[in-house]
């Protein structure tokens, strides 16, 4: 093992190097706002005023800044003192582009750029239960599993440079789309005088025991499904449920007047969603 170093101590990258004070060869923070290292420099970490410093003496150096200019200047600086075999993870949500183009950079250095984002926020960040996506050389993120096991709890490797953050988009796009089809929920459960703290209650129970949208996605393929599948006579229930459903949900917006385009598409869309014709 060798010291690790954290860049970026915001609202999620602060659990996570929390998480990392006591490893065994110390922790190295580093980050723009010199009050955000306080709290680490009083429990034992080291800190570091640059990233150059930070790389010089940590063997694997998480990268947790805002956007795709932060992480393309903080590790350009980290890979210019970074030693041969070290390993930079990336876990911002950044273009797969980007991704690529500093692994290639790393590779020139003999250095293994790593895009690792990650899921779940900052609840999972504090209480150690972030997923995270890796794309890169097996061996790199092999090294990392050992810190990463400290604040995450699901560390999947994806592919090559670059899939991590592929990764992260699809379900990103997932969690955000579902954002605006929930407020449309809620705007005809507010037309219909339903309490709405009550309705997110009620949702966030029953996606925790059947798992949400995550539930049908059990297939390797999004090619439509054969007869002989055995998720075919499943996921024909599935339709035939959701359908009607929407379609009384539909009903029940135009009975008072909101308007439920998401639920238009969704009606329009259900079956091919799920891989039937």
């Amino acid at each position: 093992m060798s010291a690790v170093g954290f860049i970026g101590l915001g609202q999620i990258g602060a659990p996570m190097a929390t998480h990392l004070i006591g490893w065994p060869d110390g922790l190295i923070v580093c980050d723009a706002r010199a009050e955000a290292t306080v709290p680490f420099a009083e429990r034992g970490a080291d800190v570091a005023a640059t990233p150059e410093d930070v790389a010089a003496r940590a063997g694997l150096i998480s990268v947790m800044v805002r956007d795709d200019a932060q992480v393309r200047e903080v590790v350009e600086e980290i890979l210019t003192t970074a030693h041969a075999g070290s390993v930079v993870a990336v876990h911002s949500t950044i273009a797969p582009g980007t991704a690529e183009e500093l692994a290639a950079a790393g590779a020139e250095r003999t250095v293994d750029v790593v895009d690792a984002p990650v899921s779940g926020g900052f609840i999972a960040a504090a209480n150690a239960s972030l997923a995270v996506f890796a794309g890169g050389p097996a061996e790199a993120v092999e090294r990392c599993r050992e810190v990463f096991a400290r604040w995450a709890s699901l560390v999947v490797h994806v592919g090559p440079a670059g899939a991590g953050t592929r990764a992260k988009l699809a379900r990103n796009l997932l969690q955000f789309a579902g954002f605006a089809a929930a407020l449309e929920s809620q705007r005809l459960a507010e037309a219909a005088g339903i309490d709405l703290a009550t309705l997110a209650k009620v949702v966030r129970h029953s996606d925790g025991v059947t798992g949400g949208p995550g539930a049908i996605m059990l297939r390797d393929t999004t090619t439509s499904l054969e007869p002989d599948s055995p998720l075919y006579d499943v996921l024909t229930h599935t339709r035939e449920l959701g359908e009607k459903d929407l379609r009384l949900a539909l009903d029940l917006g135009r009975k008072l007047g909101v308007e439920l385009p998401f639920a238009e598409l969704a009606l329009e869309r259900f079956g091919p969603s799920l891989g039937l014709p």
